[in-house]
Order: C-alpha cells, then sequence, then structure tokens
C-alpha cells in the first residue's frame, strides 16, 4: 500500500472535454501583487544539499521582472512579475541590495519567475555586470524554459567564471499530461536541453511536479517516479518536487470540475523514499507551506521534519508511524 491513511485509489479525474487556452488561463487569473523594480520581491539564505554532497548555505533571490511568454496552466509566479520589461540596470540594482541584506552565503540562485536568458525578462546588457556580482560564489543557478537553453547560458557561464547550474521544468515525463500543462514542450525537447546544458559543462536540476491535473493520487505517485528516473537519465544533477498547488484561478476551476485535487504529504514521502534509494542524483521536497497537504494533524509536523532530514542526508530515514491515523505512510512504492 503506497498511503496508509486512507486508501490510495481515487475515482480518476473525468476526462477534459476541451483544451485549456492561454486566453481561459489568463481570464481566470486574479490581480498582480504590486512590485518595485528596484527590489528583488523576496530574498532569504537557506541550506541545501550540494553537489558536492554537503549542505551549504544558497542565497535566493526572486527577481522582479517581465512576465514569462508561456502560460503554464499550474504556474502562478507571474502574480509577482510586470508587464513591461524593466529598465537596463533594474536586475542588477535588485540584486546588490538583496545580496547587501542576506548574509554571505557559498552558492546563489537567480530566480526569476520564467527565463533567465529571456532578454525581455533580463535585459542583455545587464548580463556581464550581474555575472561579475555573483561570480565569486561556489555556483550560480538560474532558472530557464527549455526552449530557450541555448548560447546565451554558454556566454553567461563563461562571464561568471564559477561553477552555473540551470534549473528547468521537466514538470512530468507522462507525454498527455505534459501537453496538457500548455508548457509548450515535449520530453524530447527537455531531454534536448538537458544534453546541450550538460556537454558544455553546465549543471541541470530539474522540476517536477507530484500529481498535476487530470491525475489520481497514485498515478501522481508513479508518474513523478518516472519523471525523477527520465530527469536522471537525461544527465540532470537534482530533481526537485514540488506539490502540485491552486492558487492561481485555473487550477481552481479544474478542482471544482474534479479534475485536480492537491496531493497527500505522505505521497511526496513516498516518492522521495523510491527515488533517494536510487543514489542517482540529489533529490529535494518542495516544503514551502508543506502543512496544507497533510490529511491528519497528528503526523503533520513528523512528516515534515522527516522530509527536511530527507532533503538535508538525502537519506530514507525510519518512517513515521502515527498514533492518530495508524499510518506509516513513508513506505516505499511495492
Amino acid at each position: 500500500m503506497i498511503d496508509g491513511d486512507r486508501p490510495i485509489e481515487d475515482p480518476a479525474p473525468r476526462e477534459l472535454a476541451e483544451t485549456i487556452t492561454d486566453r481561459q488561463i489568463l481570464a481566470a487569473r486574479g490581480p498582480k501583487n504590486r512590485v518595485d523594480l528596484r527590489r528583488a520581491y523576496q530574498a532569504f539564505v537557506e541550506p541545501e544539499f550540494s553537489v558536492d554532497r554537503i549542505v551549504e548555505d544558497v542565497a535566493t533571490i526572486f527577481l522582479t521582472n517581465r512576465e514569462c511568454p508561456f502560460r503554464c496552466l499550474m504556474c502562478d509566479l507571474w502574480k509577482n512579475t510586470t508587464d513591461d520589461r524593466v529598465p537596463p540596470g533594474s536586475i542588477v540594482q535588485q540584486i546588490e541590495h538583496a545580496l547587501a541584506s542576506l548574509p554571505a552565503a557559498p552558492r546563489i540562485k537567480l530566480y526569476n519567475s520564467g527565463n533567465f536568458f529571456d532578454a525581455a525578462a533580463v535585459p542583455r546588457e545587464d548580463l556581464p555586470r550581474i555575472a561579475k556580482i555573483v561570480g565569486g560564489h561556489r555556483s550560480v543557478i538560474t532558472e530557464n524554459h527549455p526552449k530557450l537553453c541555448d548560447d546565451r547560458a554558454l556566454r553567461f557561464r563563461d562571464q561568471c567564471g564559477t561553477d552555473l547550474e540551470v534549473a528547468i521544468g521537466l514538470e512530468t515525463s507522462h507525454p498527455p499530461t505534459l501537453q496538457r500543462l500548455n508548457k509548450q514542450i515535449t520530453r524530447d525537447d527537455f531531454a534536448r536541453a538537458a544534453e546541450f546544458l550538460t556537454s558544455n559543462g553546465i549543471r541541470v536540476r530539474a522540476f517536477i511536479l507530484l500529481r498535476p491535473p487530470w491525475t489520481t493520487e497514485r498515478e501522481g505517485i508513479e508518474r513523478a517516479i518516472e519523471s525523477v528516473r527520465f530527469a536522471f537519465n537525461s544527465g540532470v544533477d537534482c530533481c526537485a518536487v514540488i506539490p502540485t498547488r491552486g492558487g492561481n484561478g485555473i487550477m481552481e476551476r479544474l478542482q471544482r470540475e474534479g479534475l485536480f485535487s492537491p496531493p497527500r504529504l505522505t505521497s511526496l514521502e513516498t516518492v522521495l523514499d523510491e527515488t533517494l534509494r536510487w543514489k542517482s542524483g540529489i533529490v529535494l521536497a518542495d516544503l514551502w507551506d508543506a502543512e496544507q497537504f497533510a490529511s491528519c494533524t497528528g503526523c503533520a509536523r513528523q512528516r515534515i521534519d522527516r522530509l527536511q532530514r530527507m532533503n538535508r542526508t538525502q537519506t530514507v530515514p525510519p518512517p513515521v508511524i502515527c498514533q492518530v491515523c495508524d499510518s506509516d505512510g513513508g513506505g516505499r512504492l511495492e
């Protein structure tokens, strides 16, 4: 049994009778948040297990810039973006201000709610100055769409003069679901992007969704595991498994129509239990607001603590035994 707190065989979501378009995704949105072009909208330092097999602090800066042109079904990152290009120098100012307010960290992430190498998001003329600012870090991690991974990444790698890692969204290796997510890629597109980057000395991490729409709980677990396998086979060093959330308008519509349900916390445990045992690469659970996925308040904190230990040690601790829900939900997939 995959999940002990209740039966795993959820009813299969009914088929969608229409293709969800960009227009429908945009129409379901609420308003964007107000942002300051001179400031990153969030910045913090947190520990993360690194490719050097140690836990190191990472400065993570969420940059304010123009919205990504791709309308991925599940994305809510548009909330902190602008409609127009930011002026040259704005991104540089955001990074400088964020780093001045954060404790020193050996590694840095520059996440920009889209594609770092899209000149409409990050002005091309800013890249040399950005590289000079962040090049003293042991590694620089950016994010980018698979179809925008090209020579621009190589130039930035050379400008930084340090290890570069690019995070790209696979989301799922299940072709029908990937198509429905409106990401405008195929598995082959992801594999080509990963091969291009890794063959040029750039590390790759993949974002994997746990239980996207049109997926039962069991399918969500199995497909997330297969997606991690596909990513590692494509040369990825690190997979971040992200529980699929609502919050962008269209996901709430799908939930009302019985086409989407958020995954359970125990399902996230199961995915990490299985994939960490392979020792094929780093697997991280995205634990932002993880409490919302817990089905039992009696063991929620213990399960989140267990997942945090898994993130920081890349090992599989003993499962949580809950006296309330009588679950040992961290078991391996049988």
